[in-house]
């Protein structure tokens, strides 16, 4: 192993409080946290504020049932009306759009029932002859199991789709029935019923049970299982490297070194890791029994805790590190990396789908957006593997291995390069001990020549004698 290379100032006595004084001192702080704030209120408002303006390709689902040409008129307006760019519309059968309402591929969609022609018809024909008739029912369905904002746009933005289409099929029904009965003018109820014929109705599909927080359950959960593992990180780190004498341990007026445990970087970041695997292990049960004790469904009870146990690990394990390799400086690139940036990229408030690109492309290896996945896989949609885990766990395992990876080659590279934690303090403590030694032994001869110096002058006379 190559020699320790102190990397640290050496104390200046001599430099008093005027320190505080130069501009460095004042400008660091204030310039690096006014940076990390501006940065996270940029991308928080920046991501929330429009919605409606920052949709793109926003999915939902047109189900066209009717055997008719109406069904296929309605169905084909719906498609074309709705601007391409803004929104994904899928038309698909019964069955295709339930299993994307089920999985949370969509946030709602439109159902044309088989019926839908012929009752359009006979609503036609009632103007003209007596008779009952029925309104055709269109039914529009929406998701909250898949983000309650995401439904409550595709409530707005069907149920106005429908508006303008139910407009345009009532001119063209009366215009029709005008034309049979050569232009004779119609009762007033009988030509307000043709001008707006189709009721729409709306339903939620699946509804989420009580104690879900309004689909707010699942977001909070993966808040809590990163912030397990990020903070997590920071208090087992600070705690550890105290415990093994590396940093100081204050406790009020209280500070103090512990006794310097001599252990390489590797050897200290596997502590860490450890510890951070049982942190996962007590943090996951502990939040399960909460949230079972406050009224949150679980379903998935041992599912939710061993993926939870997996999260908190892999994000403590990673953080853990950064502040390794890093130093200091690895605490706020965990900041940004799991919050500033994590938080709004979640797609758990706001669809990623209604937020600026930049969030999309965050979220696709964002730590928030994995954890979050894989939590409203467990919690709402039955863990099936495409509702999310299966995505949740790959990136979560990924993430994993760049961690370990990472901190494991970057530790065992500074302890070969001789970057010690305290560089020299080992050294310079046996040097200091030897040399308080020698001191010791040289003023002890000294004292012991001075003693004897005496002794010899007073025997002189009497040898002489």
């Amino acid at each position: 192993m190559s020699p320790s290379r102190p990397q640290h100032a050496a104390p200046n006595p001599n430099r008093n409080i005027t320190a505080v004084r130069t501009v460095r001192f004042w400008a660091a702080p204030l310039v690096i946290t006014l940076a990390l704030m501006s940065a996270l209120c940029a991308l928080y408002l920046g991501g929330i504020l429009n919605p409606m303006t920052n949709l793109r390709h926003f999915p939902i689902a047109v189900v066209n049932e009717d055997a008719g040409p109406a069904g296929a008129e309605l169905a084909g307006r719906l498609v074309n009306g709705l601007d391409k760019n803004r929104f994904d519309v899928r038309v698909l059968t019964r069955a295709a759009a339930r299993h994307q309402l089920d999985t949370g591929h969509v946030y709602g969609s439109v159902l044309i029932p088989p019926s839908f022609s012929s009752k359009l018809r006979d609503l036609g024909t009632s103007a003209m002859l007596p008779g009952p008739a029925e309104r055709p029912v269109i039914r529009i369905s929406t998701n909250p199991r898949a983000g309650t904002l995401g439904a409550s746009i595709a409530a707005q933005t069907l149920n106005m789709a429908m508006g303008v289409a139910n407009g345009e099929v009532g001119e063209r029904l009366l215009a029709q029935v005008k034309a049979q009965t050569g232009g004779a003018p119609l009762a007033g109820a009988a030509e307000e019923g043709l001008s707006s014929p189709i009721e729409i109705e709306s339903t939620v599909y699946n509804p989420l049970p009580d104690g879900t927080g309004n689909g707010l359950s699942a977001f909070y959960y993966a808040l809590l299982l990163l912030l397990a593992g990020f903070t997590g990180s920071i208090v087992v780190s600070t705690l550890v490297d105290a415990l093994l004498g590396y940093v100081p341990a204050e406790f009020g007026p209280v500070y103090r070194f512990a006794e310097q445990v001599k252990i390489s970087r590797f050897q200290t970041l596997l502590l860490k890791w450890a510890i951070m695997v049982l942190l996962g292990l007590f943090t996951s049960a502990a939040y399960l029994a909460i949230a079972h004790g406050l009224g949150m469904p679980i379903d998935l009870g041992w599912q939710l805790w061993a993926y939870g146990v997996f999260a908190i690990a892999a994000v403590g394990i990673t953080s853990s590190s950064l502040l390794s390799v890093l130093g200091t400086g690895g605490l706020l690139v965990s900041l940004l990396i799991f919050v500033i940036l994590g938080l709004p990229s979640a797609g758990a408030t706001v669809p990623l789908e209604a937020t600026p690109p930049f969030f999309q492309w965050l979220a696709e290896f964002e730590p928030m957006h994995q954890v979050f996945l894989g939590a409203r896989s467990l919690l709402y949609f039955k863990g099936h593997a495409d509702t999310g885990i299966s995505q949740a766990l790959i990136m979560t395992t990924i993430g994993l291995a760049i961690g370990l990876l990472l901190g494991g080659i970057v530790t065992h590279l500074y302890d070969r390069k001789g970057f010690h934690r305290i560089p020299g303090a080992v050294e310079m403590a046996i040097a200091t001990e030897h040399q308080a030694q020698h001191k010791a032994r040289q003023s002890k001869h000294e004292r012991t020549g001075a003693a004897a110096e005496p002794e010899s002058s007073a025997e002189s006379p009497s040898e002489e004698t």
